[in-house]
C-alpha cells in the first residue's frame, strides 16, 4: 500500500503559522465581519479559474455555486426540480419549452435576470458541456416572449432536455449577466457577477491562499427544503472564507485546534486523527462517491498509438489504486465499467481487458509492436490532491515495470488544470498523462460521461477520436427504451476497452470533516455552502 505523508509534530509550527495569518486576517476583515458570522472552510484545491464553463474543475465548480444559480436542479431522487424557473409548459408535440422565471431575481450588480440573460448563458455552455453540445444540436431556436418568460424550440423531440437544464455537476449550466455570457465559450471569463446566494469578493481573492464570499441580502431563496441542488439556497452565515491549504498534516491541525470549521477532503490516512476529536465530525456526505480517471493525450505521441495505450491497460489493476486512494476496501474498490457501478448502464461488457490478471509480457509485446523508442512520458501529478497524487505514483511504477521513460511532473493541483489545456508537445510544457475523479453521477451515462467522447480537439482534455464511439452514443440518444439504451451502454464500453480513451481506476469515497459548531451540512456529490449553520 502506498502511504502519504503522516502527520508529526514538526508541522504543528505551520499550522500556529496558519493560525496567525487567519487571525490577521479576522481582525482586518471589517466590521462587516465581526458583526456576522463566518465559515472557515478548506476546499479541495486552489481556485485558479473562474469560469465554470471553460473548465470541468470542482474546484470552479464549486465556485460556480456559491455565485450562481441555475435554471432548474435536480434532487436528491434525481429528479427535475424548478430553482430559478418559476413553472415551464412543454407542447404536445414536444418540441416547444416554455419557462417562466420566479419573481425577485436579481444580479448581484442590482440589474433584473431576463430572459436574454439566460438564454446567452445557456448557448455559451451548450457549446462545452458534454451534454449541452447534445442539447445544441437539437435546438432550433431560443425566444425572449417578454421579461420573464423565453422559449426553447427543438429541431425534434429530445427527451433529457430538462435533465440537461439541470445537470448538477461539470459542467454546470450557470446563470450570468448576458454582458458576460456573450464571452466567446472557449475564452475564460473573470467576472464572477451572478445572482447566487452568495457574492464573490474580488479585491479579497489571493490565488494561492484565500477565497472569500459574503452573503447576498438580495437573493430570495425558493421555499422547499434542499435536497442536492435544488430547493431553498439559504445563507446562514454572513461570510465564507475559503483557506487554501495544501499541506494535509497543516491542514489536519488548523481543523483540530479550530482555527478553521470545516475540510472539504480529508486523506484517509488522517481520518483516525480527526476522529479522536469528538468536535470533529467525518463522514462522507456523497451517495455514490466518485470514480478515478487515468487520461491519455491523444494528440501527442506516444499516447496518440492505441497499442500504448492498451499496453497501460493491460498492466493496470484497479485494486492498487482503490488502496492507495481510499486506504481500504471499505471506502475505495475496483469498477471495471466505464459508467458508475450501482448505476443503470453500468455493465462487465469487454471488461475482462482490466479485470483480469495483469500481464506485463502482453503490455510489453504491445509497447515493442506500438513502435516506442523511449520518448519522455510526462506525468501529471499534483502533490496537494491526494487522490490524483496517490493514483500518480501507482501509475509511475507501473508503466516503468513495462519500460516506459516517465517522468513525474508535481505541482499543485490549480497548475495542474491549467497545464492539462495544452495541446502542445511535452517538451513545451505539453503532458502525457494525468490523472483526476469524477463524482458518480458524472459518469452514469453515455449523455453525461465527457471523457468517453471520441469528437476530437473538441473533446473533453486529452481529445481522443474515436467515430465509432460517436456513432454509438447518437444511437444511444435516440434508442426507444431504456433496455435498447443499456445494450448500447454494452457496446460502447467494449469499444472503449478496444479504443481506451481513458482508464477508469477505481470507486471511492472521499471523507469530509467538519467542527461540530457547524450543521445542517447537505448530503450530496457537490459540496454545498448554503443551509450550513455555525453556532
Amino acid at each position: 500500500m502506498l502511504k502519504r505523508t503522516a502527520f508529526h509534530p514538526s508541522r504543528l509550527a505551520r499550522s500556529l503559522t496558519l493560525g496567525l495569518v487567519l487571525a490577521l486576517g479576522a481582525a482586518t476583515a471589517g466590521t462587516a465581519m465581526a458583526q456576522g458570522k463566518t465559515i472557515k472552510f478548506v476546499p479541495e484545491a486552489d481556485l485558479r479559474i473562474l469560469d465554470p464553463v471553460w473548465t470541468t474543475a470542482y474546484i470552479t465548480r464549486n465556485h460556480g455555486y456559491m455565485v450562481y444559480d441555475v435554471l432548474l436542479a435536480t434532487d436528491a431522487d434525481f429528479k427535475v426540480q424548478p430553482q430559478m424557473v418559476d413553472k415551464w409548459e412543454i407542447s404536445p408535440d414536444k418540441l416547444t419549452y416554455t419557462f417562466t422565471l420566479r419573481d425577485g431575481l436579481k444580479f448581484h450588480d442590482g440589474a433584473p435576470v431576463r430572459p436574454a440573460d439566460c438564454i446567452a448563458s445557456i448557448q455559451r455552455w451548450a457549446k462545452r458541456d458534454v451534454l449541452g453540445q447534445k442539447l445544441g444540436e437539437m435546438t432550433e431556436s431560443w425566444t425572449a416572449v417578454d421579461d420573464k418568460t423565453f422559449k426553447l424550440k427543438l429541431k425534434q423531440p429530445f427527451a433529457l432536455t430538462l435533465e440537461a437544464l439541470a445537470k448538477p455537476s461539470s459542467n454546470v449550466p450557470f446563470i450570468m449577466p448576458e454582458r458576460i455570457a456573450k464571452t466567446d465559450a472557449f475564452t475564460a471569463i473573470t467576472d464572477a457577477t451572478g445572482s447566487g446566494p452568495f457574492k464573490f469578493v474580488k479585491d479579497e481573492w489571493v490565488p494561492g491562499s484565500k477565497v472569500v464570499y459574503v452573503k447576498n441580502n438580495d437573493y430570495v431563496p425558493r421555499k422547499e427544503a434542499p435536497s442536492w441542488g435544488a430547493g431553498g439556497k439559504v445563507a446562514k452565515v454572513d461570510r465564507v472564507e475559503w483557506i487554501y491549504i495544501p499541506d494535509s498534516a497543516t491542514a489536519a491541525a488548523a481543523l483540530n485546534t479550530g482555527e478553521v470549521d470545516w475540510w472539504q477532503q480529508v486523506p484517509v490516512d488522517l481520518v483516525p486523527l480527526l476522529q479522536k476529536n469528538k468536535q470533529i465530525k467525518v463522514e462522507s456526505v456523497d451517495p455514490l462517491g466518485s470514480i478515478g480517471v487515468l487520461r491519455f493525450n491523444h494528440l501527442q505521441a506516444p499516447f496518440n498509438n492505441v497499442k500504448l495505450r492498451q499496453a497501460v491497460l493491460a498492466v493496470l489493476d484497479q485494486k492498487d489504486y482503490a488502496v492507495a486512494i481510499a486506504g481500504d476496501e471499505k471506502n475505495g474498490k475496483p469498477c471495471a465499467s466505464f459508467f458508475t457501478c450501482g448505476t443503470p448502464m453500468a455493465n462487465t461488457a469487454g471488461s475482462e481487458a482490466l479485470s483480469g490478471k495483469r500481464d506485463i509480457e502482453k503490455a510489453k509485446a504491445l509497447v515493442k509492436e506500438s513502435g516506442y523508442k523511449g520518448e519522455k512520458i510526462v506525468l501529471m501529478s499534483a502533490t496537494d490532491q491526494p487522490m490524483v497524487s496517490s493514483q500518480a505514483l501507482v501509475t509511475q511504477e507501473i508503466l516503468r515495470k513495462i519500460g516506459l521513460n516517465v517522468e513525474l511532473a508535481a505541482s499543485d493541483w490549480g497548475t495542474l488544470i491549467t497545464r492539462r489545456s495544452s495541446k502542445e508537445p511535452v517538451d513545451k510544457n505539453g503532458w502525457s498523462i494525468f490523472h483526476t475523479w469524477f463524482v458518480g453521477p458524472d459518469m452514469t451515462t453515455p449523455a453525461l460521461n465527457s471523457p468517453l467522447r471520441g469528437n476530437g480537439e473538441t473533446a473533453w482534455f486529452g481529445w481522443p477520436t474515436d467515430p465509432k464511439l460517436e456513432e454509438m452514443r447518437t444511437a444511444w440518444f435516440n434508442a426507444p427504451s431504456v433496455e435498447e439504451q443499456k445494450k448500447i451502454a454494452e457496446q460502447m464500453q467494449v469499444q472503449a476497452f478496444q479504443s481506451v480513451p481513458y482508464i477508469p481506476t477505481a470507486q471511492f469515497i472521499i471523507p469530509t470533516a467538519y467542527r461540530t459548531t457547524l450543521s445542517g451540512v447537505i448530503n450530496s456529490p457537490v459540496t454545498f455552502l448554503w443551509n450550513v449553520e455555525k453556532k
